[in-house]
């Protein structure tokens, strides 16, 4: 059964973890409304993707 000869430390233990922290979400600006937005999603705000209206906008937002 392989065993480890040596205790892995804490510091190289957490230096091979460094990556697995999920990435910040990005957001851009709705170049209709200018609200800041998922890329290629929906705009909350004006209800456009891509140039044209795809939802009705919420008047109550």
């Amino acid at each position: 059964m392989a065993v480890p000869k040596k205790k892995i430390s804490k510091s190289r233990r957490n230096m091979r973890r460094a990556h697995d922290s999920l990435p910040s979400s990005t957001n851009e600006e709705c170049p209709n409304c200018g609200e800041q937005k998922r890329p290629h999603h929906i705009c909350d705000a004006c209800g456009q993707y891509n140039g044209r209206e795809v939802v009705e906008a919420d008047d109550a937002a």
